[in-house]
């Protein structure tokens, strides 16, 4: 009787394999609508804009507080 050996898949057989893999995953992502996604958006600039604005009002108290006390 003759074994039969088994070999391993090439780099280019795992990479197509791999690829496959993600094709049938990119399928089945549910993507937003364009307007939920430009509404999102938005909240994230403002939320961004406002903490950014905070830091430097903060930054400015506090350089005025250390420019009295010294």
């Amino acid at each position: 009787m003759s074994e039969v050996k088994k070999t391993e898949p090439t780099f280019t057989e795992n990479l197509s394999t791999y690829f496959k893999g993600v094709k049938t995953e990119w399928d089945k992502v549910t993507w937003p609508e364009k307007k939920q996604v430009g509404v999102e958006l938005v909240i994230v600039l403002c939320v961004v804009f406002f903490f950014t604005f905070l830091v430097y009002f903060y930054d400015l108290i506090f350089e005025f507080i250390f420019k009295f006390l010294s």
